[in-house]
């Protein structure tokens, strides 16, 4: 007798890899840019830290409460929807049983066994049976607000911490290059770290996380040295 062949897919770590990866990626990025450009403009380096721990704190916050409210959101359209199925469900359970069933018709089965699949589901969970077929809710995917926020707060002060400790040790003089070179290698490391968990192109996934990052921080050096040649 073979052995049970199990079969492992990447799309159950979609939820959370992107949230993970794209709050790092915003902090590492954010911060990073915000001390290079202070730095250009010839701040002191006492000011570029307290620049660049205020960014990590605001943009930390910022993450949690966009977080929040867009999540939020969703759990009340979620709430909303099943409401109202539960109110067709009592309104006409015929009804909610034909649909049902055409929906499996429409996935291959034919119609007696359909209609069978349909009842059994019913009989054991009605509404939990339509929130899955109907509207696509299940309890991985059921919208956590306060989970979404905390995730998204921690992992972009983790990313923002990386530029922050390099200006400790970094002499002011290798300040730019220094923060630079070790964001883009955070960066590609996080690209290439997201992709491979999610089963995508490594390499091609590092560029393109490096080109926008080394994008954003090229623009605010020069706005920074812009300002501080005219300030």
């Amino acid at each position: 007798m073979r052995g049970l062949h199990l079969e492992r897919h990447k799309t159950d770590r979609i939820g959370w890899l992107r949230a993970a990866v794209l709050g790092a990626n915003d902090g590492i990025v954010s911060t990073a840019s915000l001390i290079v450009g202070v730095a250009a403009s010839n701040a002191a380096s006492g000011e570029i830290m307290v620049a660049g721990v205020a960014g990590l704190v605001a943009g930390a916050m910022s993450m949690a409460a966009g977080e929040y409210v867009s999540v939020s959101s969703q759990a009340d359209t979620e709430r909303a929807d099943l409401e109202r199925e539960r109110k067709e469900l009592a309104a006409d359970s015929h009804f909610e049983h034909e649909e049902l069933a055409a929906t499996y018709i429409k996935r291959g089965l034919d119609v007696e066994l359909a209609k069978q699949v349909a009842h059994q589901l019913m009989a054991h969970d009605a509404l939990a049976t339509h929130a899955r077929e109907e509207l696509g809710i299940t309890d991985m995917t059921t919208a956590r607000p306060v989970q979404a926020a905390f995730a998204s707060a921690g992992t972009f002060a983790v990313g923002a911490a990386m530029p922050l400790l390099t200006v400790l040790f970094t002499p002011s003089a290798a300040l730019i290059p220094v923060v630079v070179g070790t964001s883009i290698g955070f960066l590609a490391l996080l690209g290439g770290f997201g992709a491979k968990a999610g089963g995508a192109p490594v390499i091609k996934a590092a560029i393109r996380v490096t080109f926008w990052g080394a994008l954003a921080m090229g623009l605010t050096a020069g706005v920074g040295a812009l300002f501080g040649a005219v300030v």
